[in-house]
């Protein structure tokens, strides 16, 4: 049972990336899936979660607008676009199965002129 985050890196204000999330080991369309970020001396912070099917999906306030999630069950993988990117998002990002508390090693994003 494993989530395997990439698509991190450094990216100027105003940028954006894709994050994705391989998921393996367990029935992946089965379970509503997270996107979780802690920043540097912070607690996590939740981001998105999106329901097993895809067709609903919640978001924090301080992504909502910016941040997209979203699923591919055919291919296991958990995905979150993010534009307009912003210093504040600097953090580690993580995939989480909330179901069981599964969570990935984390790729990590920095926002910075």
């Amino acid at each position: 049972v494993q989530l395997v985050e990439s698509g991190g890196g450094m990216v100027q204000p105003g940028g954006s990336l894709r994050l994705s999330c391989a998921a393996s080991g367990f029935t992946f369309s089965s379970y509503d899936m997270s996107w979780v970020r802690q920043a540097p001396g912070k607690g996590p912070e939740w981001v998105s979660t999106i329901a097993t099917g895809g067709a609903y999906s919640y978001y924090a306030d301080s992504v909502k607008g910016r941040f997209t999630i979203s699923r591919d069950n055919t291919k296991n993988t958990l995905y979150l676009q993010m534009n307009s990117l912003k210093p504040e998002d600097t953090a580690l990002y993580y995939c989480n199965r909330p179901t069981g508390s599964l969570r990935g090693q984390g790729t990590q994003v920095t926002v910075s002129s």
